[in-house]
């Protein structure tokens, strides 16, 4: 199962598809051309079923195979929303819209699982049926989620899923996996400290939220120095720090601080939110002050399942011949995760070559990754459910 040579002749066509989306990138759920675009492709295409709206603005595309003894149903997902980015690639192709950019490839995501979908409409080589789902959102919108709760996998009866995204600094064509926690949970938080303002001249008449501040941000470090196993990845980041003053000699009544906590297990997940408020409230509290802590869960640990982690890696090495089974896990966010806590399935990085690093405005996704993305997608359908 190497890069099937169909790929090869559609890549023209499947290129010219990513670079309309590259050139008109969308945000969020408002990814309506695009998704009314994937929507007319697949319809094309002869797959059998095509609904629009799913998790707001999602597509899912159904696809028959052949016999359908077995019943099974894999479902294979692609997020379409582009990065609130100003583009500076230079490229002839590039963002018509200022202000808006598909810097972390998901035009290519899309494209790839778009010329999946009209091999398998043409091949049907397969038992049972692939779902595609094309995704808004997963830039913070927690597409993802909207769609599960939408019953993307239970309207469809999807027993495995199964996504990927591209990788820059991996090289060209290979693939990354790793069973178990692939990518960490993403939280944020806003503390609020509220003390006494009044003159910086006169500190002894006051209390002084920076100072108080200054003291949370420290004793949040502790969190990860002191509370967690050092074996267990976590961090405690105050991304941001906002008085209600902008005088040089004002001690502010309010200071807030706003922060991410990113975590690779639920236990510790769940120790951290209850640490950040007690540390927040208890520094404030022996300073004389008060802290408020407003603390939101985001998206989940990608947890990819061990049996599933190796079916996938064993089409992407069928594809390549070169995987990665034991990659370092990310403490960036994937709302696939979502998926991965209703149904058994995996995640996998496609190397995107030497480029720009992802959410960088240098950043292009390759055109010459598409046949190998395309491939492990159609590969997935037929290896999980193999022709009778």
């Amino acid at each position: 199962m190497p890069v099937k040579n169909r790929f090869a002749e559609l890549l023209p066509e499947i290129t010219g598809w990513r670079r309309d989306f590259h050139e008109h990138p969308e945000l969020l759920f408002d990814v309506h051309r695009t998704a009314a675009r994937v929507a007319e492709l697949c319809r094309g295409f002869g797959c059998d079923e095509v609904v629009e709206g799913i998790g707001r603005t999602g597509v899912v595309a159904v696809i028959r195979g052949k016999t359908d003894t077995a019943g099974k149903v894999i479902g294979l997902r692609a997020d379409m929303d582009a990065l609130p980015i100003h583009e500076q690639t230079g490229l002839a192709y590039a963002s018509k819209t200022p202000g808006k950019m598909h810097a972390c490839g998901h035009d290519g995501h899309t494209a790839m699982l778009l010329g999946a979908a009209k091999y398998l409409a043409e091949t049907r080589n397969f038992d049972g049926s692939v779902v595609c789902i094309f995704q808004p959102a997963e830039e913070g919108g927690g597409g993802g989620r909207e769609m599960v709760q939408d019953g993307v996998l239970d309207r469809w009866k999807v027993q495995e899923v199964y996504g990927m995204h591209n990788m820059p600094g991996i090289p060209l064509g290979h693939f990354a996996i790793r069973p178990g926690a692939m990518m960490a949970a993403a939280d944020q938080f806003e503390i609020t400290v509220t003390g006494k303002g009044g003159h910086a001249a006169k500190p002894h008449d006051c209390i002084d939220t920076t100072v108080v501040s200054a003291h949370i941000i420290v004793a949040l470090q502790t969190i990860a120095s002191r509370g967690v196993d050092p074996l267990k990845q976590v961090v405690v980041s105050v991304c941001t720090l906002t008085t209600d003053s902008t005088a040089h000699n004002v001690i502010p009544q309010v200071v807030k601080m706003k922060g991410t906590v990113r975590t690779m297990d639920f236990g510790v997940q769940d120790y951290v939110e209850r640490r950040v408020k007690e540390i927040a409230e208890g520094t404030a509290l022996a300073l004389g002050a008060k802290a408020e802590v407003a603390y939101q869960r985001g998206y989940p640990v990608t947890v990819n399942a061990a049996e599933n982690t190796g079916f996938a890696a064993e089409v992407a090495r069928a594809v390549s011949g070169q995987v990665d089974t034991d990659t370092p896990p990310l403490m960036g966010a994937e709302d696939f995760s979502f998926m991965l806590l209703e149904r058994p399935g995996a995640y996998i990085f496609l190397g995107n070559g030497d480029t720009a690093m992802v959410h960088h405005p240098a950043y292009n996704f390759d055109d010459d990754a598409i046949p190998f993305g395309a491939s492990w997608y159609a590969g997935m359908a037929e290896a999980r459910m193999p022709a009778a």
